[in-house]
């Protein structure tokens, strides 16, 4: 077997991949596909953006791994400003090729191997997972400090609002969380990709004040432009928290080649800098919930969490599979639950990101 072989056999089978007859099914609708399995953004990226990002397109240069000083600045000011989280120190942000592109090399930046423990969600995007097989490091799903015992882990990844459920997660877990990777030596990585999709209740961030006292010493939060500035296709995160660790990630990628485009970098700068049209696409967002989730009860679908981001975690109480086929049916493909562990195995993650349109062919399917 080659080296290549045996880095890929450490991996579970791509999700998506085992759908692809579902999808099939789906598109053969006299309709069309609705496709509401990945939450890819499906509206036009701002103009300021665009501009932003064709401005500098002649540039020749290297970008620099650490980002702009432009591009740091406005991570602070926009988190300050959006979500009330200071006391960060623009040298302690460091831009990301992607977030999931950031948590899948997270234990390996850190230096993780066998010997260590990774903690992911019970239910969770499976790039946590992904991670941790790629580093070589033990895994556990865990929500709470106690299933996790006397244990002693690395690395805890925690995930507020959550990718599927929507869940999100209070000031008192969150203080709890902090509290207890402190005193076990422990990394705490916040995946915050969905910080400004908040629904119902306020999304607090692991840097708040009122989680961590102003103190980020051992704490990473990461964040994302896909979803509110629709830059999935830029490739547009990054990572902020304790100085010491964002300084040893820096060290590590810049060794590693691993820079954002200076354009890219130009464009989240002007993103980070507006919230007008943050704003305006979470309207958008709100519309399209209220009328899939209308339609998901109408028939008979319970929708669970699902207090932020952009997914509807729903269920009818059956293997999830078969709802699976029960939506194809209609036209409609969703997410298998059970993509995100076991716990997931009676839920779809139903997604918001499609059209006006076909959100509302999705919607008159499920309840003609």
């Amino acid at each position: 077997m080659t080296t290549r072989g045996r880095v890929s056999s450490l991996l579970p089978d791509f999700p998506w991949d085992t759908i692809a007859s579902v999808k099939a099914k789906a598109a053969s609708h006299s309709g069309g596909l609705v496709d509401l399995s990945v939450g890819t953004p499906v509206d036009p990226v701002d103009p300021l953006i665009r501009e932003a990002l064709s401005s500098v397109a002649a540039v020749p240069g290297y970008p620099t791994t650490h980002g702009t000083p432009e591009l740091r600045a406005a991570v602070v000011d926009a988190l300050r400003r959006r979500f009330g989280i200071t006391g960060i120190d623009a040298a302690a942000v460091l831009p990301a090729i992607g977030t999931k592109e950031l948590i899948a090399g997270l234990p390996r930046l850190l230096g993780l191997g066998a010997d260590d423990l990774v903690v992911i969600p019970e239910v969770a995007y499976p790039t946590y997972e992904v991670g941790a097989l790629l580093s070589g490091s033990r895994y556990v799903r865990a929500d709470g400090t106690t299933q996790l015992g006397p244990e002693r882990p690395a690395l805890i990844f925690i995930n507020s609002p959550s990718n599927p459920t929507g869940k999100v997660l209070g000031v008192e877990h969150l203080r709890k969380m902090v509290e207890f990777a402190r005193e076990r030596g422990a990394v705490l990585a916040s995946d915050e990709c969905y910080l400004g999709l908040a629904w119902e209740g306020r999304a607090v961030s692991i840097l708040d004040p009122e989680v961590c006292d102003g103190d980020h010493t051992g704490l990473l939060a990461i964040h994302s432009l896909s979803k509110t500035s629709n830059l999935a296709s830029y490739r547009a995160g990054f990572v902020t928290g304790d100085p010491a660790l964002v300084a040893e990630l820096l060290e590590v990628r810049k060794h590693s080649g691993m820079m954002l485009p200076y354009p890219i970098q130009a464009a989240m700068t002007a993103a980070l800098r507006d919230d007008v049209h943050e704003a305006q696409q979470k309207e958008r967002y709100r519309a399209r919930r209220e009328v899939l989730r209308k339609a998901l009860a109408e028939a008979g679908f319970r929708v669970d969490d699902s207090e932020a981001g952009l997914y509807l975690w729903s269920t009818r109480g059956e293997a999830c599979r078969t709802t699976l086929d029960w939506l194809a049916e209609r036209g409609i493909l969703a997410a298998p639950g059970e993509f995100y562990g076991p716990r997931g195995n009676e839920h779809v993650r139903i997604a918001l990101t499609a059209t006006d349109e076909r959100i509302a062919a999705a919607a008159e399917r499920l309840t003609s």
